[in-house]
């Protein structure tokens, strides 16, 4: 992977006031969002891509979704990464911990899911307490042990146009539940999908494209 795949940092720094702000305009919107949903691949999802994934969505709107599928390692590990974009990553276990398949677009660019959400120079509020990140300021300063106490890194993320998302909830596609936290970082990847279709009180094997969706 390039080192461009993160852009260049400037100086990261908490900053209250810039989570307020997307606060605000997150409070906005929220109505019609699924923004900090896990949306859940129905065990007859035909897009081998998408077969039996969990996907955080970050962003969703009337301009359309974005997220990262949680659940599929991509093959490279952290420390491979941090070596391809020359940055030393010394902590264990973390060095041997997944970098994930986010989705499709743009699979040879980064993305950090992360908490606590600190201020860089390139996020995304979802929540107070969760951001998405994709500039390499937050990398740096993970390889400087000072950086978010919990991510996730992803190289690609998932994309829907205005209404795609929806229509595909509508046909029975994806499940949809308010997302937890302690499954994006708390558990295995592959304990994560059976554990989100937990929160809806669904055993998996039981489901099939006719039953509707949450």
């Amino acid at each position: 992977m390039p080192a461009s795949a993160f852009r260049k940092p400037l100086s990261p720094a908490c900053h209250p006031a810039a989570g307020r702000l997307c606060h605000n305009a997150r409070m906005e919107s929220e109505a019609l969002s699924f923004s900090d949903h896990f949306l859940i691949a129905m065990p007859n999802m035909a897009d081998p891509l998408f077969a039996r994934s969990l996907v955080y969505l970050c962003e969703h709107g009337e301009h359309g979704a974005m997220g990262l599928i949680i659940n599929k390692p991509s093959g490279i590990a952290m420390a491979q990464l941090f070596d391809q974009i020359d940055l030393k990553l010394e902590q264990d276990p973390l060095r041997g911990e997944s970098v994930f398949f986010g989705g499709p677009v743009q699979p040879d660019r980064g993305f950090v899911l992360h908490s606590p959400v600190c201020s860089w120079q390139s996020s995304l509020l979802v929540t107070d307490d969760i951001a998405l990140t994709t500039s390499k300021d937050v990398l740096i300063a993970v390889s400087e042990e000072r950086g978010p106490e919990q991510l996730l890194v992803t190289l690609g993320y998932a994309g829907w146009s205005a209404g795609q998302l929806e229509q595909e909830i509508a046909d029975n596609g994806w499940l949809t539940v308010k997302a937890d936290p302690s499954i994006i970082f708390g558990l295995p990847a592959e304990q994560r999908y059976d554990a989100a279709m937990a929160l809806l009180g669904f055993d998996p094997a039981l489901l099939s494209g006719d039953v509707g969706h949450a």
